[in-house]
């Protein structure tokens, strides 16, 4: 017998149809009155839908929502709420205040973005960070429009086996209950995109998500017209072998484009948000040629615009693929810009490999290029030096931009009520200086403390009630040890909760067990431990970290005072950096980039404690944390482990403990609430993504957006004339030789202030001074006769005789001691000024 299905959705009142408005605007996300307002509904419903208003909408009875329809005090905070949403949307902004005429128009292209834990299209840091951003750019009213994928089944659930193994499966998500909307073609029809594949193609219909100000563009290739094959792109994220990955980012990158195309968005500027999506720089070369530009000129174009972010030093985190896989998908589309392959093939080559990284691939064809924290766009510069082979390393052409966490979505509500309290109203504004901040010690301590003691006492309870349902689901239900608490709510608690991955090391602190055991026993000072955190499906390093952890959990001698929780999510991590009191990172420097659970944490009132690697090795200081280490790096991994894991301990016991414990008359400690305010005071406004996106604004996208317009501006005809004067100055490059440096240095040396006079003399025939840019380099002499404290002075261009020209300038004695220089020369435009390309710097020899 064949049943045939339909599905039936409940009526929603006229007078309940702004429930909609709020439910399909990601605003509500980081807004308690919206969580409230979904939650009155039905509390059971919105816990078993997770948090998902739409879903929870198209599962609320017909009852319920007649009877909310006459019930005068939901009408009032649904308008309410309703009203508080057009406000925001109306409201002025810092970049409406600051730049709305510049006409800028910023696509941010990630593979991943963490908006909610309803929205199944993230997997961890690099999603969280992303879905930070637009609401950041929302924030700020920046002119922004965020490009992904829709993953029908997403990143994987994870759950434990009886032995404490990771196992994964999937869910599949109805598109119809998630808070996304189709974007409609010029013909009214749902837009769908084609994107190259080999010598075929495949279709993506193109979805849409409101996040405040921001559309969030996402790709679905789960369309009939596709192959089965092409349907399964967008069903995992991260999922499957390399051949998946390559077809994923084509589609993110090429199809991205041509989705913002077709949705109606022409950006002047293309954020890579690591090098997932750099395909799209061969989409832009392909338009830019089929408009009838050289390929030299085109490349000129499309660096211009580009602003290219790295994430991470671990290889994993930057994908290579095999040179024969990726002309399979994407030969005809490079055919198309008119190179030869292997000509393409050498620009994602790093030191002549056999595989194409996209990382070194967004770097060659972005202006602007960064790494997510000071300490990483230092390691940065160190391992993509082969890139720019004639640059010492502090000069690779990679910066920094440290992350920042949407407080307003990480902040509970018991520390947001205070803030607006004793700060006022606007202090989410109140941006990266600390003079904003200082109120905070305004905060009584007892109030702070209070709200601390509720947060720690919700996230204890969540935990309980998550672990004792894990264990029922792993089999464990039964042993002996119920009489056990699980978790006190008055102990000192510290949190760890991340992706495990080997060089996290998640185990670090279980190095010495029997020093654990009397640090987390101590009846008068108790101290508990919670962990939670993913490991990658093919990372069995992670996931033997995760069964000891859980096999140390259900040991007698940690049982209830060590615990680990499977399936972090975005919710988890809520309960978890606003009820910790310390919040535990112990990375092997420097592998961590950024790292932003931490920040989370700070503005919740925890205290960090790490090693001082990612953001923290810029934010620490003694009076608002602890450092593991000084920030030695060894060759011996496991007299790393042991030097620090001895620091982590001698921390706990006396330091951390004593204080935590030590309690005035009220109970309040007071000493550990003055730790808090002034972490608070220090990460609230610095590690903002606030901070972040008026960096990224101010820094790079501005200046992206000037480039790329001048360099379009009457047809490309300054593309054009870049493209020529590059291509004179490579051929003359060979020829460029310095003759002669001379500084005149007083026999007796110089004193702090003076100007020493220095000419370089150097032959270029076929260029004009105004097409070299000539240096000289100073600094005072380091321990290896390296130039530390450097500084840099142009040289202008004053005569020529023949081939011959001669520079002049001056350098300025800044500091007294030992000093060394050197002389380079490099093109330098005449209107753009300094090029850094590879292979074109001379250095004085």
């Amino acid at each position: 017998m064949r049943t045939r299905t339909f599905r039936v959705l409940p009526s929603i009142p006229d007078n309940l149809q702004q429930l909609k408005d709020i439910a399909y605007n990601c605003w509500w996300t980081w807004n308690q009155q919206g969580t409230d307002l979904f939650r009155w509904i039905d509390n059971s419903l919105w816990e078993e839908t997770r948090h998902n208003p739409v879903l929870m909408l198209n599962r609320a009875s017909q009852e319920r929502l007649e009877e909310l329809s006459s019930d005068s005090a939901f009408l009032a905070h649904l308008e309410e709420v309703h009203g508080e949403l057009a406000d925001y949307l109306a409201r002025s902004t810092w970049y409406g205040n600051r730049h709305a005429e510049s006409g800028m128009s910023v696509a941010f292209f990630s593979a991943e973005f963490g908006i909610h834990e309803s929205l199944p299209i993230y997997s961890g840091g690099l999603g969280v960070l992303s879905g930070d951003m637009l609401k950041g750019a929302s924030q700020l009213g920046l002119p922004l429009t965020g490009v992904s994928l829709l993953y029908r089944q997403g990143y994987f659930s994870q759950y434990l086996n009886s032995d404490g193994w990771q196992q994964e499966t999937y869910y599949a998500y109805d598109v119809s209950n998630l808070p996304v909307r189709p974007v409609l073609a010029a013909d009214g029809d749902h837009l769908k995109v084609e994107f190259p594949l080999g010598d075929g193609s495949a279709l993506a219909a193109v979805w849409e998500i409101a996040v405040g100000h921001i559309r969030l563009l996402l790709l679905d290739t789960n369309l009939p017209e596709n192959s089965p094959d092409d349907r399964e792109i967008t069903t995992k994220l991260y999922g499957g072998d390399k051949d998946m990955r390559i077809r994923q980012e084509i589609l993110l990158g090429v199809g991205g484009l041509r989705a913002l195309r077709g949705a109606g968005v022409d950006p002047t500027v293309y954020h890579i948000n690591e090098g997932h999506s750099a395909f799209l720089i061969v989409e832009r070369l392909r338009e830019l040629v089929e408009a009838g530009l050289d390929f030299e000129a085109a490349v000129e174009q499309v660096k211009a615009g580009n602003v290219f972010t790295t994430h991470t030093p671990v290889p994993a985190g930057n994908e290579e693929f095999a040179n024969d896989l990726l002309m399979r998908y994407l030969g005809p589309l490079v055919d198309a810009i008119g190179i030869d392959r292997d000509r393409f093939l050498h620009f994602g080559s790093r030191n002549g490999s056999p595989t194409f990284s996209m990382t070194v691939f967004g770097l060659k064809f972005s202006r602007f290029r960064n790494g997510v924290s000071e300490l990483h766009g230092q390691v940065s510069r160190r391992i993509w030096k082969d890139v720019w082979p004639m640059l010492p390393k502090e000069d690779v052409p990679i910066g920094h931009i440290t992350n920042g966490v949407h407080v307003e979505s990480w902040i509970a509500d018991e520390i947001k009520r205070l803030l607006d309290r004793y700060l006022g109203p606007n202090w989410v504004e109140g941006g990266a200086g600390g003079e904003a901040w200082r109120d905070i010690e305004r905060i009584p301590r007892s109030e702070l403390w209070k709200g601390r003691q509720r947060l720690r006492e919700r996230l204890v309870g969540y935990a309980r009630h998550h672990w004792n349902r894990q264990l029922y689901r792993m089999g464990m239900h039964k042993q002996n040890r119920d009489d056990t608490p699980i978790l006190n709510p008055d102990a000192l608690t510290i949190g760890f909760a991340r992706r495990f991955a080997t060089y996290k090391r998640a185990t670090l602190i279980f190095r010495d067990p029997d020093r654990l055991r009397a640090i987390l026993t101590d009846p008068d000072r108790p101290v508990q431990i919670i962990f939670a955190g993913k490991a990658h499906p093919h990372d069995n390093g992670g996931k033997e970290l995760i069964r000891n952890i859980m096999h140390l959990c259900l040991d007698r001698s940690f049982y209830g005072r060590v615990i680990y929780l499977e399936d972090y999510s975005i919710d988890m991590a809520r309960y978890l950096v606003q009820g910790v009191d310390i919040w535990l990172n112990t990375p092997r420097k420097p592998m961590e980039a950024s790292g932003t659970s931490g920040m989370k944490a700070c503005i919740n009132g925890a205290i960090h404690v790490s090693v001082p690697d990612g953001w923290w090795a810029e934010a620490y200081r003694p009076e608002i944390g602890w450092a593991i280490g000084s920030g030695e790096e060894y060759a011996d991994p496991q007299l790393q482990d042991q030097v620090e894991a001895k620091a982590l301990y001698n921390i706990i016991e006396n330091e951390i403990v004593p204080m935590y414990y030590q309690r005035s008359q009220d109970g309040t400690p007071r000493r550990w609430v003055e730790l808090m305010q002034k972490s608070m005071m220090s990460t609230c406004g610095a590690f903002s993504v606030g901070r972040t996106l008026r960096d990224y604004t101010e820094e790079f996208y501005l200046p992206a957006h000037g480039y790329s317009t001048a360099l379009s501006a009457d047809g490309w005809e300054s593309a054009r004339n870049l493209a020529v004067w590059k291509t004179a100055v490579a051929g003359a490059w060979a020829d460029v030789r310095i003759e002669e440096v001379r500084a005149e240095v007083p026999e007796g040396g110089c004193t702090v202030g003076d100007s020493i006079p220095v000419m370089v003399r150097l032959t270029a025939p076929g260029l004009k001074g105004e097409d070299l840019y000539v240096e000289v380099l100073y600094g005072t002499l380091g321990a290896r006769s390296g130039l530390e404290n450097r500084s840099s002075a142009r040289l202008s261009s004053e005569q020529r005789e023949g081939d011959t020209l001669t520079f002049r300038g001056s350098m300025r004695c800044d500091r007294a001691g030992s000093v060394g220089f050197t002389v380079r020369v490099l093109p330098g435009h005449p209107r753009f000024g300094m090029m850094i390309i590879p292979g074109m710097i001379k250095w004085e020899d």
